[in-house]
């Protein structure tokens, strides 16, 4: 019997995530430890470049970030299926506290030395890695299945509003602090997400975790078997292509300023990174005003295409306002595509494997970054970054269109919600 409209429940027109206090104090504390990751970078890198004037060490920060998503996100994931997800995201940020701390002693102290450096680099990335799919198997227990979408989507706006705002605060901070005190102060930058998880009472396991044999062999062995899922394997290629090609083209961003710049290159440059940020927080917020709740591969894929068809325009582009527009969509593509693909990946996934899978996914999304050093910096070097970021971003669009036959080739079932009479409900299979 269908219900009075009267009696109707009303359906929630965005930010629906918002309703949990939970998820409120969560996205707070999310926010606010990316915030302090980004300026950790910017006091940290600051100081490497002034005490050792090292190209590679500098190099090697970007791929201590990214390696141990690619090496050990698989496991992370096995890890967040069997333990208490809070546990985890609080060894990672007690990983990221202790990194800064011991930065500290070593600018106090004047006794820096490079292999200091590089251990510490790399367990900055190793926290990171840590972090990644224990939080998004506790927002799908925060808030539910209905409402993941809205929980993937604002956590990720917040996080962009954390990278935006960490060279801002990071640059206030170094100033009037000085790096020594100034990482010290960023230390307890972390401590509201830990401080948040103490309240929250999911575990990030809806059913209660189970106890499993983990290894990591076995974790790698539910990945491949997931490539019998068309929608899952869809995501996580498509997320690891985009990112070896196109996910971070950052440490090239100070050449492409000069190259834009008449006058100023630090100001260009600047203005360069703030906005791929805005794009990406004001599509965030734009997205959750629409109330848009619905989530197939077609909408994951236009989010990749628009992307790469953005950075394609802003590596090709001799026009600084031409630049900053294609930046600003770009960022925009960017979150629209993880955002999507995140969310249809954890709605796919069996409840049992669905932090293996997460992992699978922060691997191909994050770990994949590495390969742009190859794909924009080393070819950039021998045929200019203009044409390599240029190629490289055409390039994803093809594979994007190739994801988009791939995924359509047959009727496959995937994560939909719709809504009938005013309440939202699960689409019946369809195909994409």
């Amino acid at each position: 019997m269908i219900a009075p409209a009267a009696a109707r429940p009303r359906p929630r027109l965005g930010f629906t995530a918002l309703h949990h206090p939970d998820f409120r104090f969560y996205v707070t504390g999310a926010t606010l430890s990316m915030m302090a990751d980004n300026i950790e970078h910017v006091i940290t890198y600051w100081v490497l470049w002034q005490t050792f004037h090292s190209p590679l060490l500098a190099g090697f920060a970007v791929i201590s970030h990214w390696l141990p998503f690619l090496l050990l996100s698989v496991y992370f994931g096995a890890l967040a299926d069997k333990y208490d997800c809070r546990r985890l995201i609080q060894a990672s940020q007690g990983l990221f506290m202790l990194v800064s701390i011991s930065w500290g002693l070593l600018f106090f102290s004047g006794h820096l030395q490079m292999w200091h450096a590089m251990v510490l680099l790399s367990l900055h990335g190793m926290a990171g890695a840590i972090w990644s799919p224990p939080e998004q198997l506790m927002l799908h227990d925060i808030v539910g299945r209905d409402e993941l979408t809205s929980a993937v989507r604002l956590n990720a706006t917040g996080k962009m509003l954390g990278i935006l705002m960490g060279p801002a605060v990071g640059g206030i901070i170094l100033l009037l602090a000085g790096p020594a005190r100034g990482i010290m102060i960023n230390a307890l930058i972390y401590l509201p997400l830990s401080v948040s998880l103490l309240r929250i009472k999911s575990t990030g396991h809806q059913h209660g975790a189970e106890a499993r044999k983990l290894s990591f062999a076995g974790a790698w062995r539910t990945v491949i078997e997931s490539g019998g899922n068309r929608v899952i394997f869809t995501m996580i290629a498509m997320a690891g292509m985009a990112s070896f090609l196109i996910g971070s083209f950052t440490p090239q961003m100070p050449e492409f300023a000069r190259d834009f710049a008449t006058s100023d290159a630090g100001r260009a440059y600047t203005m360069l990174l703030i906005a791929g940020g805005l794009g990406a927080v004001l599509g965030g917020l734009a997205l959750e005003i629409t109330g848009a709740r619905k989530v197939t591969v077609n909408m994951a894929i236009a989010g990749a295409a628009l992307w790469g068809v953005s950075v394609a325009g802003f590596g090709l582009t001799h026009s600084f306002p031409a630049a900053l527009a294609f930046l600003f969509v770009a960022g925009i593509g960017q979150l629209s595509f993880s955002s999507v693909a995140q969310t249809i990946v954890q709605l796919q996934a069996p409840a049992e494997k669905r932090g293996q899978l997460v992992g699978a996914f922060s691997m191909a999304q994050s770990g994949m970054k590495s390969g742009a050093g190859v794909t924009v910096g080393v070819v950039g070097s021998a045929i200019g970054i203009h044409t390599a970021l240029g190629l490289s971003a055409i390039l994803t669009v093809v594979l994007a269109a190739g994801m988009y036959l791939y995924a359509n080739a047959v009727p496959t079932p995937q994560p939909a919600y719709v809504e009938i009479d005013g309440v939202v409900t699960e689409e019946p299979p369809a195909c994409c």
